[in-house]
């Protein structure tokens, strides 16, 4: 489990307690069910990572709403969109083994992510990962619940493929931009679990770290 989750289920329990001591003891079941609700919500579930070589993973649980073309850096890449309702979980995963090479907070709106702008003006978190499959972009878009990002790595960090990097809090997005040779292997509608699902796979190869490789992916 999330840590959060036990600092959430701890303070629900403590109103609980308060409600049942001060008022009728009946009441206390609404807190203790909260608590209960978060517990479940901040689960973390141990995930199979693929062994597919060249294989890029769902960085996050939850259902593909778009597959569309971007453009990065002069090229034609494939975007992943990912929506999460309150009932995934919201344990964010690396999608590929790499080098964090650029981390972006951009602040903004809190707007429906599943909204066609929300990739846009929604508060997110925007992730560069460099390995041997290429450049993959990652973003932690916040939605209409969702009011805070949390990311636990950082610039110059090395991460496995379906390494735990952060969560998004209660309804989210995640936008995955793959590189221009990615095959994807998921429709829209498809449900797709952090970690464990494969998007897309690519030949592995040598590819030189760049050095501005993110701008046209913001």
């Amino acid at each position: 489990m999330v840590r959060d989750g036990y600092y959430y289920g701890l303070a629900a329990l403590a109103v609980a307690l308060l409600l049942g001591w001060l008022t009728v003891p009946a009441l206390a079941a609404i807190p203790l069910l909260l608590g209960a609700f978060f517990l479940w919500f901040f689960r973390d579930p141990e995930r199979r990572i693929p062994a597919d070589r060249g294989g890029i993973v769902s960085p996050a649980d939850g259902k593909v709403t778009e597959v569309s073309s971007v453009q990065r850096g002069g090229e034609s890449c494939t975007c992943i969109s990912i929506f999460l309702n309150v009932f995934n979980v919201h344990v964010n995963r690396s999608p590929i083994a790499g080098l964090i090479t650029d981390v972006t907070y951009k602040r903004g709106k809190f707007g429906n992510a599943m909204g066609a702008t929300s990739a846009e003006e929604n508060e997110q978190n925007i992730v560069t990962v460099h390995g041997d499959v290429g450049t993959v972009v990652f973003k932690q878009i916040a939605g209409l619940l969702a009011r805070r990002i949390v990311f636990t790595k950082k610039v110059g960090d090395s991460v496995a493929c379906g390494e735990r990097i952060g969560l998004i809090k209660f309804g989210s997005r995640a936008d995955v931009i793959l590189p221009p040779a990615a095959e994807v292997k998921v429709k829209v509608g498809d449900h797709v679990a952090g970690g464990s699902s494969l998007l897309a796979v690519m030949e592995s190869r040598s590819v030189p770290t760049p050095e501005h490789d993110t701008a046209e992916a913001r």
